[in-house]
């Protein structure tokens, strides 16, 4: 048996550290974030999406989730570049050279538009997913709005090069990270597990957008499957985490410690990097 000093663990059983970056921000109206927002018969009013990408490390391991949205996409949809996130990734050591793997969560342009600048990295998605985006109904309008063909295309450059890594139900990414298809918002959405030395960390990307979806039980503007949306808040809400990260609240800069220096402002973070 191989002894380890005392107070120290192997790599593979130490917690893993989160990082959530902000790279991205719009103010838009409520009626435009939640899906027949009239339903609900309240007033409309602005409302905050933010964007992020998701940084796991743990010693000298690093894993992406996500890599937030393009330049190019961002002005072709009137949002708002707070930092380039591959350079936002560059202050805290994290490099396209050093080819880390990253976790598709979809493949909606603001979680695929840098794929292309990590020509080297393993790349994991659903596969229905890929499936999906891949297929002909992803090019109807009500789809295609939040997706890039030539995104779509890096994922595909990607699997003809054997960097890409599809999986049904779930998948355990490396000890301590999990990866949990629910669908819902789109056909393959993936929610992250993480364990870090603030207990069990669930990543919900899109699967949850904002809280106001867990307290009121509405539904993001744009669900591929709104019966499997529905179980998806279920399944979040029946979930053992202790802490919930959505994919869009502005809650996410304010609930978790400040990450500071070299990112102040603009990332936050759950449990210490051993």
């Amino acid at each position: 048996m191989t002894e380890h000093p005392e107070g120290s663990q192997p790599v593979g059983q130490q917690p893993w550290q989160v990082v959530i970056i902000r790279h991205g921000t719009r103010t838009a109206r409520k009626s435009e974030a939640f899906m027949n927002y009239a339903f609900y018969g309240e007033a409309d009013g602005d409302y905050t999406t933010d964007y992020y990408l998701w940084v796991l490390r743990r010693g000298d391991e690093t894993i992406l989730v996500d890599t937030g949205y393009s330049a190019a996409g961002a002005e072709k949809r009137g949002r708002t570049v707070l930092i380039d996130p591959v350079e936002a990734l560059a202050r805290i050591g994290v490099t396209p050279e050093q080819a880390p793997p990253i976790v598709v969560t979809h493949a909606h342009y603001d979680h695929i538009g840098n794929i292309s600048r990590f020509a080297g990295s393993e790349l994991h998605i659903a596969s229905s997913e890929y499936e999906f985006w891949t297929g002909e109904i992803a090019k109807k309008p009500l789809f295609s709005h939040f997706g890039d063909p030539h995104e779509v295309d890096d994922l595909s450059a990607a699997d003809r090069e054997g960097r890409l890594v599809r999986f049904s139900g779930e998948h355990e990414l490396r000890d301590g990270i999990r990866l949990v298809e629910v669908g819902g918002h789109t056909p393959g959405q993936v929610m992250v597990e993480v364990d870090t030395s603030e207990g069990l960390v669930l990543l919900a990307s899109d699967a949850c957008h904002f809280v106001e979806e867990l307290e009121r039980d509405w539904l993001f503007a744009s669900m591929a499957d709104i019966p499997e949306s529905y179980r998806a808040l279920e399944t979040i809400r029946e979930h053992p985490a202790d802490h919930l990260v959505t994919g869009h609240d502005p809650a996410s800069m304010t609930d978790f410690e400040a990450y500071g220096e070299p990112l102040d402002g603009i990332a936050t973070v759950i449990g210490r990097r051993p």
